[in-house]
């Protein structure tokens, strides 16, 4: 049961950061306005993405959009308390991985759930090429899913327990 305090803690930690930091942005910077913080390679850029991933859907109607994104997470939530279930509680590295995709994965559908949209900021370019905006949810999605799939290619006796039936 401590390992889901732990997993529970560490995801409404990233869940808060992502929401304040959001709240912060849609408050204080103009939507499309670009904030340079470090001149040629980061800015702050308030956007919005009806879409996913890279704005995949973002052309779809939100009839379908919505409640379409809003079931992928709610799916997504279910499969990583079905994985924090096989995960060892002495294994923290996969627990705090499942804790911050989590939080991730419920800051995004937060914002879905109230604005319709995710709200994106952090810009990060170098020489003409863009990387998507994106933001804290995105980020800790991001470093959870490759902490994973370093373990999983590092680690193979313990990988066997996320995936043991």
């Amino acid at each position: 049961m401590r390992k889901y305090s732990v997993v529970a803690a560490i995801a409404a930690a990233v869940l808060v950061l992502d929401q304040l930091t959001k709240w912060y942005v849609r408050r204080t910077v103009s939507l499309y306005e670009s904030i340079a913080v470090i001149d040629s390679l980061f800015n702050i850029t308030h956007v919005r993405n009806t879409g996913g991933a890279f704005s995949l859907l973002a052309g779809s109607s939100r009839a379908v959009r919505l409640p379409f994104f809003l079931l992928v997470s709610m799916v997504a939530v279910v499969v990583l308390l079905f994985f924090v279930r096989r995960v060892r509680p002495e294994q923290r590295l996969l627990l705090f991985a499942l804790g911050v995709i989590l939080g991730g994965a419920l800051g995004n559908f937060a914002d879905r759930l109230v604005y319709g949209e995710v709200t994106d900021f952090l810009d990060f370019h170098w020489r003409g090429y863009y990387w998507p905006a994106f933001n804290v949810a995105d980020s800790c999605i991001t470093v959870g899913m490759l902490i994973l799939l370093f373990h999983s290619l590092l680690v193979q006796e313990e990988t066997s327990d996320l995936t043991r039936a």
